[in-house]
């Protein structure tokens, strides 16, 4: 595309109900004029009919009758565009309002856009268009789940980074697509802008049916699936371990920061929970990261601060040449190590980008004895023994000189979970119990120095 050429969106109409050619046909004719928008797309319950109608325009369609999620992804493969508007051809809607849905995709301030329905009352004021009680309730329901703020998650009228949609994972059938898309798209920590669009009047009541689809919708994904695309098993158990163990997670953030430099190199960064520990004050940290899913979630995350720089690439095939450019003073993995099938290579590459006399600071699992499915649900290779984990440091060239014990009090919990109960997630209750105590077990620790824990840390300095 040459570069004075503006990006455009692909306006896509999506239904699972018959409509009248005469709903798509003001929103065609209007939106053929805006600059900002290329190819014109409908699939679903589309008539001969209307698909000859729609083809006089130069709209491509399809009849397709396997439901929403089916016509999405349908409809995605035909859009060629920077940019897609999701519209439902209901009465009311204006092409008018594309300009400003547009704009925060235009300007890179959002990845997805919705439109706030307003209606036109008789003494010609705007006023909020009122949803049904029971979107009312979904739209509070979810954003209390997601932590989201849609005023209007129903709204059809939505515009989003057509490259986003298609990476995404869309199973929903039915109505239920409004409220996968927002609970997929707010678990990767996507941005989100609302604009305020007007309607001939008010939003169609929603019929049980449809009702019903967005409820099991938001059971499925938000209080049964809480991994996000269904594909990341260890996405739970690493998801509670941020939001359910936040003093957990701000005390060993304080414990592995205390050994970093100013120039650090943090090694499988997650979903960036200990990556917001350590940030602050920092020259620069680099996070690797080998998970896509993993990868544009720290994206979003760090946003907004400079000195944090995502890199997506796994250790087996990371460029350690380009990487020692960077004069690192210190290598971080945080619960990392583990997941690494050749940890003495790993180490000698880790001791490749060091300056002389950096650090490697690693948290790894301790006991072996302890290893049972919780391990082996979030990729483990292994659990170390102090002995085994100073015999690995000392014979890749590293001087150990701090190795401790922490998280005593885990032991239980993890063995009862992963052995007895064979559980392959942390239950979520038992997280937040321990995180109410975990500043006084931490304490304890650093002024008892217990000689066995869940964990080991350990620094090694390059010679």
């Amino acid at each position: 595309m040459p570069e004075h050429e503006p990006a455009k969106a692909s306006l896509l109409f999506l239904t699972t109900q018959p409509r009248p050619i005469s709903d798509y046909l003001p929103l065609i004719e209007a939106a053929r004029a805006l600059r900002r928008i290329g190819d014109i797309v409908a699939v679903g319950a589309l008539s001969e009919a209307n698909r000859r109608a729609l083809a006089e325009r130069g709209v491509r369609s399809l009849s397709l009758q396997g439901g929403a999620s089916a016509a999405l992804k349908a409809g995605l493969a035909e859009c060629r565009d920077a940019w897609v508007i999701l519209q439902d051809p209901a009465p009311g809607y204006s092409a008018s309002d594309y300009p400003a849905l547009l704009q925060p995709l235009v300007n890179r301030e959002a990845d997805a856009v919705y439109g706030v329905r307003f209606h036109r009352t008789s003494g010609d004021r705007l006023l909020a268009t009122s949803p049904a009680f029971s979107d009312a309730a979904l739209s509070l329901l979810t954003s209390a789940i997601t932590d989201l703020r849609l005023s209007d998650l129903t709204t059809g009228m939505r515009a989003f980074r057509t490259d986003l949609l298609r990476a995404m994972p869309i199973s929903a059938s039915g109505e239920g697509l409004d409220v996968e898309l927002a609970i997929k798209l707010a678990a990767q920590l996507f941005r989100f802008h609302e604009v305020p669009i007007h309607v001939e009047a008010e939003a169609a009541r929603p019929t049980l049916r449809e009702q019903l689809d967005r409820a099991a919708t938001l059971v499925r994904y938000a209080l049964l699936t809480n991994d996000a695309d269904g594909l990341h098993e260890g996405y739970t158990t690493l998801l509670r371990m941020e939001e359910g163990a936040p003093r957990y997670n701000a005390w060993l953030g304080r414990k592995l920061a205390r050994h970093l430099g100013q120039r650090v190199l943090e090694v499988g960064a997650g979903i960036g929970t200990i990556t917001r520990q350590i940030a602050p004050g920092r020259e620069l940290v680099v996070a690797l990261e080998m998970d896509r899913f993993y990868y544009d979630r720290l994206v979003n995350l760090f946003a907004g601060l400079p000195q944090v720089r995502p890199l997506l690439s796994g250790v087996e095939r990371a460029d350690w040449e380009r990487l020692a450019e960077e004069d690192f003073d210190s290598v971080l993995l945080s619960n990392v190590l583990e997941h690494i099938a050749d940890d003495r290579e790993a180490l000698s590459n880790f001791r490749r980008v060091l300056r002389p006399g950096g650090r490697l600071v690693c948290l790894v699992p301790a006991l072996p004895a302890l290893f049972g499915s919780m391990d082996s649900a979030v990729g483990h290779f292994r659990r170390y023994s102090k002995a085994a984990l100073t015999g690995l440091f000392e014979g890749c060239g590293f001087r150990v000189q701090a190795l401790e014990s922490l998280n005593v009090l885990g032991i239980p919990g993890w063995f009862i979970n992963g052995r007895l109960l064979q559980r392959r997630g942390v239950p979520p209750l038992q997280l937040r119990a321990y995180d109410l105590v975990s500043p006084l077990v931490a304490r304890v620790e650093e002024r008892l120095k217990p000689s066995v824990g869940m964990s080991l840390l350990i620094v090694g300095e390059a010679g």
